[in-house]
């Protein structure tokens, strides 16, 4: 059952100590929504060590994505974000999962583009960013570990 959990207090001491290490990944979930405009979006912003996992792991919307995307990233920005990633509990549905995620950043991306506060170039380069290096890097994927 959700329950109210409080971020900046319980998170400052490691983020104060830690949150710049390069060494250091720390990537937030969360069911509350407003947590990550209030107080994840923030830390994430100041802190290079956190990062902010999309919702969908927990709350399977496109909806929910979407909100997420456009809650976070002017404060964030879109770098701060671990990309899409899933778990394996539905196996057969993750590359359908993967897909929608892709496309609700397009869409936004899209947007930024048609507003004119990016170029097309920049939103290609974002997307490639969001769907593939953004998790390698985050989750230390295909790094050596020595």
């Amino acid at each position: 059952i959700p329950q109210a959990t409080e971020y900046l207090h319980a998170l400052t001491p490691l983020l104060d100590a830690y949150g710049n290490d390069p060494r250091l990944r720390v990537v937030v979930y969360t069911l509350d929504e407003y947590t990550f405009t209030r107080e994840l979006a923030p830390l994430a912003g100041g802190y290079a060590a956190l990062y902010l996992g999309a919702p969908w792991w927990f709350l399977d919307s496109p909806e929910v994505l979407r909100r997420f995307r456009e809650s976070v990233t002017e404060t964030a920005g879109f770098y701060n974000t671990a990309g899409f990633v899933d778990d394996t509990r539905a196996f057969c549905s993750i590359p359908v999962r993967h897909d929608v995620a892709r496309r609700i950043d397009a869409g936004f991306l899209a947007r930024l583009v048609a507003e004119h506060r990016l170029t097309e170039d920049e939103a290609a380069e974002t997307i490639v960013d969001l769907a593939y290096r953004l998790p390698r890097k985050v989750f230390k994927i295909g790094e050596s570990h020595l």
